[in-house]
């Protein structure tokens, strides 16, 4: 039935159905395919003669914009996209037009690739979410969310408890010298670095950043426009020489527990260096943290914020890595004194993070089964570390150089290839990667695949390993007998 159509004007009934019959199809308030009603239910909803509903419907299906079915009615036509405007003469009437668009914002620069399966195995980041303990995390959830407390809303800076276990967890694990009062929940590790460049850039201030390095920061820093300056690195890691030529800068972006993506660890001589330089510059350092809980061997170095006073240094962190992506819950700490700067960039931005999985999670870490759980993972992801590590050594030498440390949850295969051509081919095949190359700001200085193992099971690292044995011998021949990427 259709009820939004009014005859009160002091043009014909005929031109006024016609009128609005007209309007609404080209508005897709009656979408292609649709059906009408029929001419003897229309007039009695209209109260008007069936011969003027007749004859409208006649004039709109020679325009195009109705078509009969036999036996089954009239409909809008499939194809209504197509009409501009009417082809047969007829009464006064509308010329249909789609209104156009204001002016539309500037498409990024950067491919930020939306469309990408990012829960291949081999997808850097990604965790072993098999391994995850879920059932425990349900049992938890189900505790949670019958609390009438958390229906409501919270504190834009974050969930108290968790606040709470989150600083108690730094100062044991990571050295981070903080309150809870510092620490400010984020939805995820972006949206830390989101309002970092919201507090603290202004017009034209130079942000440096580890060459190659993490894109996410560049995307998140760097879309205001601000200059974004390549910082290389030496055997590795950040050249803390090298920053003495490269200007002023407001921020340095860098993940010194295990560079992303090279894998080097700054020693202990390099981060002091790195502290004084950015001391004497007025630079605030942003450290990333982002897997320093799997170091393989040895214990990691203390983070950087917590080894000097009054060091100016932003320190980010999230939960994707140590326990599952989907949660999309981070956190930033900061001085005091900068707190309520991001506190209130934060009610702009994006207001609170949800509170149920925030409240989950504090009684996961405070039951210490993050702990348990961190320990587990730690040895699972070494054992895959050097199972992957042997295969490639053993399968692709010559083809690839594989950059070897200790820790994480990637490993870098360097080699003479087009790398972006290669990412390519091993997803049609159900393998994930990024392009070393795409880890570059400006000129790519080498080629490689950057493989997340964290993922891959056995036998789906037996299959990659095959997949570019092929690949790399033949880039134009396929690899037949894979092991499906689902197979575990």
């Amino acid at each position: 039935m259709i009820n939004d159509i009014r005859l009160d004007g002091t043009a014909s009934l005929q031109y006024q159905l016609y009128q609005q019959l007209a309007q609404r199809i080209v508005q897709q308030r009656y979408l292609p395919g649709s059906p009408l009603p029929s001419s003897r239910q229309l007039a009695r909803d209209l109260g008007v003669s069936r011969n003027t509903v007749n004859a409208v419907y006649d004039q709109l299906k020679a325009e195009g914009f109705l078509q009969s079915q036999a036996g089954k009615g009239v409909f809008v036509h499939e194809d209504i996209t197509t009409i501009v405007r009417p082809v047969v003469p007829g009464p006064e009437r509308p010329i249909p037009t789609v209104n156009a668009l204001p002016p539309l914002p500037v498409p990024p620069h950067n491919n930020l690739m939306m469309g990408e399966d990012t829960n291949l195995p081999f997808q850097p980041g990604l965790p072993d979410l098999d391994a995850f303990p879920i059932r425990s995390w349900n049992r938890i959830l189900h505790h949670q969310e019958s609390r009438w407390s958390l229906r409501g809303y919270d504190s834009i800076k974050g969930y108290q408890p968790l606040r709470r276990a989150i600083a108690s967890y730094l100062r044991s694990s990571r050295g981070v010298h903080c309150t809870e009062h510092q620490v400010i929940i984020t939805n995820g590790a972006q949206q830390a670095l989101s309002l970092v460049a919201d507090v603290f850039l202004q017009p034209e201030d130079r942000i440096l950043c580890e060459n190659p390095g993490y894109r996410g920061a560049r995307h998140a820093l760097g879309r205001f426009n601000n200059p974004l300056v390549p910082v290389p690195l030496k055997n590795r890691v950040l050249d803390i020489e090298a920053l003495a030529n490269l200007g002023p800068a407001k921020l340095l972006f860098c993940t010194p527990t295990h560079q992303y993506p090279m894998g080097g660890i700054l020693n202990l001589s390099e981060r002091m260096a790195l502290v004084n330089w950015a001391q004497r510059n007025d630079c605030w350092i942003i450290e990333d943290d982002y897997d320093s809980e799997f170091h393989f061997f040895n214990k990691p170095f203390a983070a950087i914020q917590g080894m000097f006073d009054n060091a100016p240094v932003l320190y980010v962190g999230s939960f994707s890595k140590t326990l599952m992506p989907s949660l999309r819950v981070g956190y930033l700490v900061v001085p005091e004194q900068v707190v309520d700067a991001v506190l209130w960039a934060k009610q702009l931005s994006g207001g609170e993070t949800p509170l149920l999985t925030q409240a989950t999670i504090a009684e996961f870490i405070d039951s210490g089964q993050f702990t348990r759980h961190l320990r587990r993972m730690r040895q699972l992801y070494r054992d895959k570390w050097t199972l992957f590590q042997r295969r490639v050594t053993e399968d692709l030498d010559g083809l690839v150089r594989p950059v070897a440390e200790s820790a994480g949850m990637h490993l870098v295969l360097e080699g003479k290839f087009d790398d972006r051509v290669l990412h390519q081919q091993l997803k049609t095949h159900g393998f994930g990667s990024t392009p070393l190359s795409a880890h570059y700001l400006r000129e790519p200085g080498q080629t490689g695949l950057v493989m997340g193992f964290a993922s891959a099971s056995e036998k789906q690292m037996e299959g990659c390993v095959r997949a570019l044995t092929h690949l790399l011998h033949d880039p134009g021949r396929s690899t037949p007998g894979l092991i499906p990427p689902d197979s575990r």
